[in-house]
């Protein structure tokens, strides 16, 4: 048990702990910006407008009996309206209160929502390989930089998957979500960083269940390089970090 306890400790609820700490909210700080500014030197692509259109299975029942992680891609490739989707199932914004809080496609502590998402693109219809990063709020895709052997580099980052691999680089896309932890931590303090283990899985699990309904296959991934990914994304590895990634691919017949 010893060597298990902190960790043990941490899946356990804080609450009281939290009762006794003065936010940052408390003391009038100002909230963190809900979306990290980016640059207009960016390529920036109009994502079309999310529809029901490309939704193949309708029953959500189907959805979730038949969701599996799926770690075998045909060579198909991926609409650019079928991605759009996916972004808004993951982190689309559905409305905002007075507060200027955003309410999402997902559920969120606090709707603090201090995730970015970053795609690794490989075969999207129209779209350059490269690593690119979603903006909800304009509903937009902004090409970071495009990328020569984005394959080789997946295989780098997702290291040894004990199951099936170099499965990665053979999917589509390779979603990689951030997060900037002190949109959570302005609100909870310390006891932010479990609430944010927890709001993304929810982002993950709707991205499994939009996936099979438009025929996709999905596979979360919790084995990479942390240090090479975080460069690679330009992220300082402390005020923002990957906590999880995902790769998607059209199903095999």
């Amino acid at each position: 048990m010893g060597r298990y306890e902190e960790q043990r400790n941490f899946l356990k609820s804080n609450f009281g702990e939290f009762k006794n700490i003065k936010t940052d909210k408390m003391k009038g700080i100002p909230q963190p910006d809900i979306v990290k500014p980016y640059s207009s030197f960016y390529d920036i692509i109009d994502l079309p407008k999310v529809s029901g259109d490309v939704v193949k299975k309708q029953n959500v029942y189907e959805c979730i009996s038949e969701r599996r992680s799926t770690r075998f891609y045909s060579d198909e490739t991926m609409s650019l309206e079928e991605v759009s989707y996916l972004l808004w199932a993951t982190q689309g914004i559905t409305g905002t209160n007075k507060a200027g809080l955003t309410f999402r496609t997902v559920p969120c502590s606090g709707a603090t929502h201090s995730f970015e998402t970053y795609l690794f693109i490989m075969n999207v219809e129209g779209i350059k390989k490269g690593i690119y990063r979603y903006d909800p709020l304009g509903h937009k895709l902004l090409l970071m930089f495009e990328m020569e052997g984005i394959d080789t580099k997946i295989d780098q980052i997702t290291l040894e998957q004990p199951f099936v691999p170099n499965f990665a680089k053979k999917a589509a896309v390779i979603f990689a979500w951030s997060t900037i932890p002190y949109r959570s931590e302005w609100k909870f303090d310390v006891t932010a960083h479990k609430k944010i283990l927890i709001d993304i899985g929810h982002v993950c699990q709707n991205l499994y269940l939009a996936s099979e309904s438009v025929g996709a296959g999905t596979c979360a991934i919790g084995i990479y390089d942390q240090k090479m990914i975080d460069g690679l994304l330009e992220l300082d590895g402390d005020e923002e970090f990957v906590v999880y990634l995902a790769a998607v691919g059209k199903k095999p017949e």
